[in-house]
């Protein structure tokens, strides 16, 4: 799961007084939510493909869905006839500069997150989406100067005693869920600095990483490494998929996005971490330990207040923004 898939889209959302994103018209009230589902559980379930991609060496594989993914976003740019905005973000230095950035830590946070998976470490990757929103939060008070409310601030330390509780319950860092947190949020500040719509920054960032990618794979072939890695013609098949399968939830995200209001989109953000848990400890038998309850449990809690206070203050500006609407119209 990258940033562009998750804040960036967001963004895009209008809202009105009550909070609402406007819904196209024709279509049922459930829509954006099964979009929303759909582009959340197909994060939280794309563990299931690294797992079949476990025998593909990580940075073959990272070289592969830069490649594909640059190939599929610019057939849909084609087919959305999108290229206006495209040659207008390659005509700004600032935009590319910004681009090129949020481009080098995208594919760290995806090959962070395809080296947890390799390793059975996703309880580590699902531990980093958890901790994401807060880092986001402590980001923009450190870089934008932005003003924490207090519960965020409840919320953050919360989530730092459970990284703290981690750390020393490991007697290491756990630097595969602080690289995809850090990656991540980065990733987001710098395509809120670069405030470029969804599929035209990620199509650009892609065009920026595959010329590497094709580079490192013709590396690879001429030091008599396969193109694929030693794998079967299936497991090949599902590397070219690649593009495919990490755009596809991008859509959904974008189509609930533009039904959705941002809290419920908010919510909703916690299924993929939340199931990527389930996989690992379930599924694949990762050990989750009374050690790992307690440093969740603090995280956890982090988030719920973080949530609940979110909540409350958004249906505060709600309610002071429809009084002022209804005293303007009586002054009328």
């Amino acid at each position: 799961m990258t940033v562009s898939e998750l804040g960036d889209n967001a963004k895009a959302v209008v809202t009105t007084a009550t909070g609402e994103a406007p819904r196209p018209t024709g279509e049922p009230a459930g829509a954006g939510l099964l979009f929303g589902l759909a582009a959340y559980g197909w994060w939280g379930l794309q563990p299931l493909y690294f797992k079949a991609m476990k025998d593909v060496p990580p940075t073959v594989l990272l070289a592969h869905r830069t490649i594909w993914c640059a190939v599929f976003l610019v057939f849909l740019l084609s087919a959305l006839r999108r290229w206006a905005d495209f040659r207008r973000c390659l005509s700004s230095k600032r935009l590319v500069a910004l681009l090129a950035t949020s481009s080098v830590l995208l594919a760290i946070n995806w090959l962070l997150f395809i080296v947890g998976v390799a390793t059975n470490r996703m309880v580590e990757t699902s531990l980093g989406y958890f901790i994401n929103p807060l880092f986001s939060v402590l980001l923009g008070v450190v870089v934008l100067r932005e003003r924490p409310r207090p519960l965020q601030m409840v919320a953050i330390l919360l989530a730092a005693v459970g990284i703290a509780h981690r750390i020393y319950s490991l007697g290491e860092m756990p630097l595969i869920a602080l690289g995809l947190a850090g990656s991540f949020g980065l990733y987001g500040l710098v395509r809120k600095i670069a405030n470029v719509e969804s599929l035209t920054g990620l199509t650009l960032e892609t065009s920026v990483l595959a010329p590497a990618g094709i580079a490192y794979l013709a590396w690879q072939v001429l030091h008599g490494s396969a193109l694929f890695g030693d794998v079967a013609p299936v497991t090949q098949g599902l590397v070219l998929a690649s593009g495919v399968i990490t755009s596809i939830p991008l859509l959904c995200f974008g189509a609930a996005a533009r039904r959705l209001p941002l809290s419920t989109l908010g919510f909703l953000q916690y299924v993929a971490p939340s199931l990527q848990l389930a996989l690992a400890v379930w599924w694949y038998g990762e050990p989750f330990a009374v050690d790992h309850a307690v440093s969740f449990g603090f995280i956890w809690a982090g988030l719920a207040l973080f949530s609940a206070e979110s909540i409350v203050v958004r249906r505060r500006v709600e309610r002071s923004s429809f009084l002022a609407e209804a005293e303007t119209d009586a002054t009328v």
